[in-house]
Parts: structure tokens; C-alpha cells; sequence
């Protein structure tokens, strides 16, 4: 057994508890100071002051240990931020698309003229399994440095089981491989091929036949783009339907670009997290809450998008459990800045840092249905935290759009 004991910190900062906070809840975190935790291997041991810390290892450690003394003066602890929602392995970039739209190009136009998604599948398709493993670590190495200790990815740019498969191939190798822990999802179901006959109805029928038994057994989670003229509500059903018989949990992207009705489903369905969100009918959202559906919201993307921001303040006010991810991808959001999504949710969504830090870690854990092990620093859990460089946890939206992050530890093993 190895032995860590960071001692002295300036703060302490967790919600608490094994699975989302809801409503005001989310304000409700354990704040702790000249504070102390004891980690064994992976595991958090013991949460107290320094000197309860201490009074425990002398204890409670067997004799003769080798503990790690780790001095956290003038830094805040926090457990490690959780990024519910990416789709971070792809090929290709998009930035002559993202200036077009700066010059007011629509999003939804720039997709039927053969760019959006379409594109990233293309290049996405003729990268190869170990183009698209180093581009990946390089993003992983990124989101370490800003306090990432647990991500979500999603396949979605391949138009066929192959290229899906490659892509989930990836991300079991970088999963086995890099410290980062991910959470893979299934997104077939992210576009219509253009010349798939039979639209939509036909090529579910394909992801059903192929794609589901393909990522069974290997991706957690399965995500459909229910939008209108994409994947529409009875589509999405009946992919997610079908999902969820072959042992997939659910996520959908909901209402981001019209008011289709795709939080309802989430809520019909009880999925784990609706994401997205920004068109959502007040009733809807209600039954999201009363259905227990996280509710993940991508502050990143409506600000590349000039869009409205999702209505963060009303789902808290109203019940909901609200986690904040960054959607990083090559077209709407190529950001996977945990600063600016605090600086986005705080300044103008209207959510409290106390709410904000719940919804990056715990309530980001529930999204991926891993709060009885994440998300928060408890005996128990699993050694995921960040030290911030800061004396409080408030730096994180006062000192806006910075990275504070100065350490991270994951499993228990100190990164940087």
C-alpha cells in the first residue's frame, strides 16, 4: 500500500453525496480549512482539518508505512472537474467554417452545403486508428492541464460501423492507456448520410442492425441527435428504444436548434442526461427533473454559436440537476475550456460558483452515472482531485477565464 497525506491546504471545497444534487442542493458543498486528506493507492481514506489528517494516519495506517507527505499551503482542493460531453476524437479542423459563421453564415446552412458534421466524418473516416489515437492523447493532455480527471466521448463521426468502430477502438486504447478515465457513448445516430435511401427511418434501421450489436458491451452510453430534420422524435425513440434492450444507458442531444420536444423524451425514457437544452419548453424541463434526468448544459457552444444560453437559473430554481460540459468538438465548439465555461455559467447564466463548482464535478459524475465513485471527495471514492492555485475556491470566478489549476492528482497519483 502507498500512502498520500496532503496537508495545510487554505480550503477544502466538495458537494457531498453519491448521486446528483437537484435544485438547491447544488449550492449545499463541505468547505474545510487548513485543511487535510488521506489517500491509500486510489482511494480517499479521509476528508478532515490537517490536524485530523494527521490524527487519523497516526491511527489508523499500519506501522511502518510509507506515507507521502504532500504540503498544499495557499492552495484550494477540489475534487477533479468531470467534462460530461465531448466528441473529442475526430479528424480534421474547421476553421474556415467557424470564420464563416463570425461573418454570419447560419450553422444549419453551412452543414447542407456540405460542411458541419459532414465534413469531420469525411476526414474522420480517412484518418487513421493511429492518427486519431495521437490526436486524442494530445487533447487529453490538454483537458489534464486544466483539471479534466474524467471526460465523456462520443463516436458520431463515421457514417458506417467501421468507422464507429474505429473510433471506439480509440478511445479503449487511450481509456487503457492515458490516466484520464473515459466514458464512451455511442452516437451513430449523429447525421443522415446524404445519399442513404430512405432517409432517416432506413438508416436507424441500419444503426439498430449494425451499429447497436457493434458498440454493445463497449460503449456505456447511447446519444442521438434528435433535431428537427436530423433525427426527429419518433426516430429517436425507436433508436433509443432499441439501445436500451441491448443493456445501453441513454442520452440525448435535445432542442438545441428548435423546441422539438426531445427533453420530453429524455424524461419518457428516463435517460441518464438530456444535453443541449437551449429551445426546451418550461414543462418539459419539469418532467426532466421529476424523471431524475440530468439536464448538461454546454455554455461553450452557445457562445461560439451566438446563441441564447440555456436557461441554467430557471432549472436550478425549478428542481433540476443541472452539470455544465464543454461539447468539445472541430465545429460548434472546438474549446474544451473548463475557465470559460466557469466564466460563461457564473457571469451569464446566472448560476452561483457553488452551484457551478457541483455541476463540474458531481453533478458531471451523475451525467455518466458515476457519482457513487467521482465527483466529490469523500472516504471511498476514487483519488480524483485538482489544487488550485488560489486561497479560496471564489478565485474560480472572480479571476475569470484563467486556468488556476496548478496540481492534479488522479488515482491517487500526482500528474503535474
Amino acid at each position: 500500500m502507498s500512502y498520500l497525506l496532503l496537508k495545510n491546504a487554505d480550503q477544502l471545497v466538495t458537494p457531498e453525496g453519491h448521486s446528483a444534487r437537484f435544485g438547491d442542493e447544488m449550492s449545499r458543498l463541505r468547505i474545510l480549512s487548513d485543511a487535510g486528506l488521506v489517500i491509500e493507492d486510489a482511494k480517499i481514506l479521509f476528508v478532515g482539518t490537517t490536524e485530523e489528517a494527521e490524527g487519523y494516519v497516526a491511527a489508523n495506517l499500519p506501522a511502518g508505512s510509507k506515507i507521502t507527505r504532500y504540503d498544499a499551503s495557499g492552495k484550494t482542493i477540489l475534487p477533479g472537474f468531470v467534462d460530461s460531453h465531448t466528441h473529442f476524437i475526430f479528424g480534421g479542423y474547421r476553421e474556415h467554417e467557424f470564420n464563416l459563421r463570425l461573418q454570419g453564415a447560419a450553422y444549419m446552412e453551412i452543414m447542407k452545403a456540405g460542411g458541419g458534421i459532414a465534413y469531420t466524418i469525411g476526414e474522420t473516416t480517412a484518418a487513421s486508428e493511429d492518427e486519431l489515437y495521437e490526436l486524442g492523447w494530445q487533447r487529453l493532455q490538454r483537458m489534464v492541464g486544466l483539471g479534466i480527471t474524467t471526460v465523456e466521448g462520443k463516436t458520431g463521426y463515421g457514417e458506417d460501423s467501421k468507422t464507429e468502430d474505429k473510433m471506439l477502438r480509440v478511445m479503449e486504447r487511450l481509456d487503457q492507456d492515458h490516466p484520464v478515465d473515459i466514458a464512451k457513448t455511442y452516437m451513430g445516430a449523429h447525421a443522415v448520410p446524404k445519399a442513404y435511401p430512405g432517409g432517416a427511418s432506413a438508416y436507424v434501421d441500419y444503426l439498430i442492425a449494425e451499429g447497436l450489436p457493434m458498440a454493445a458491451g463497449r460503449a456505456e452510453f447511447c446519444d442521438v441527435f434528435c433535431e428537427k430534420d436530423v433525427f426527429e422524435l419518433v426516430e429517436s425513440e425507436r433508436l433509443l428504444l432499441a439501445a436500451r434492450d441491448q443493456g445501453f444507458k441513454l442520452k440525448l442531444h435535445a432542442d438545441e436548434i428548435v423546441q422539438l420536444g426531445g427533453a420530453a423524451l429524455a424524461a419518457k425514457l428516463k435517460a441518464t442526461s438530456a444535453d443541449h437544452l437551449l429551445k426546451s419548453s418550461d414543462g418539459d424541463l419539469i418532467a426532466m427533473r421529476d424523471a431524475g434526468t440530468v439536464a448538461t448544459l454546454l455554455p461553450c457552444t452557445a457562445f461560439s454559436l451566438k446563441e441564447d444560453y440555456a436557461r441554467g437559473r430557471f432549472m436550478i430554481d425549478k428542481g433540476l440537476a443541472v452539470a455544465l460540459a464543454s461539447d468539445l468538438n472541430p465545429g460548434s465548439c472546438y474549446t474544451q475550456s473548463v475557465p470559460l465555461m466557469i466564466a460563461l455559467a457564473t457571469i451569464y447564466m446566472g448560476l452561483s460558483i457553488e452551484e457551478t463548482i457541483t455541476a463540474l464535478t458531481l453533478n458531471g459524475a451523475a451525467a455518466l452515472d458515476r457519482a457513487d465513485s467521482i465527483g466529490s471527495l469523500e472516504a471511498g471514492k476514487q483519488a480524483d482531485l485538482i489544487l488550485l492555485d488560489a486561497p479560496n475556491y471564489r478565485h474560480l470566478s472572480y479571476h475569470f477565464a484563467m486556468n488556476l489549476v496548478d496540481t492534479v492528482i488522479k488515482k491517487g497519483r500526482i500528474l503535474n
